[in-house]
């Protein structure tokens, strides 16, 4: 791998980690788009590779809010079933839409999720 490669998913990791650990989510937000700033990864390969680099991260914030807040298990469970489901659906159809137009669904939602927040 090149150093400017492992450089870029060095500090596209480290800026995936410091969202999710402050805001509790939002890091394949910005993984994503640093991946393609930082990285000459292929397209095809970015998505994948933020989904494998997301799961360690979540884990890492999911066990320090455990241990300084404690868990709502009962209250985040069915979010976890319906979570399950959706990740397992909408696989099919992620293989059938252009790159380019996850790119831009994925915008709108940042974009949208941005504007809730302001208002």
């Amino acid at each position: 791998m090149k150093y400017k490669c492992i450089v870029g998913c060095a500090a596209a990791g480290l800026a995936a980690g410091a969202v999710t650990g402050l805001f509790g989510a939002g890091g394949g937000m910005v993984l994503v788009p640093l991946l393609r700033l930082f990285t000459d990864l292929e397209e095809d390969t970015i998505f994948p590779s933020s989904v494998c680099v997301i799961l360690p991260v979540c884990t890492v914030s999911l066990i320090s809010v455990w241990v300084t807040k404690g868990l709502p298990f009962r209250a985040s469970f069915p979010y976890l079933i319906g979570s399950f489901v959706g990740g397992i659906l909408s696989l099919p159809v992620s293989r059938k839409i252009p790159t380019k137009w996850l790119h831009r669904l994925l915008g709108t939602l940042i974009l949208w999720g941005g504007v809730r927040y302001l208002c």
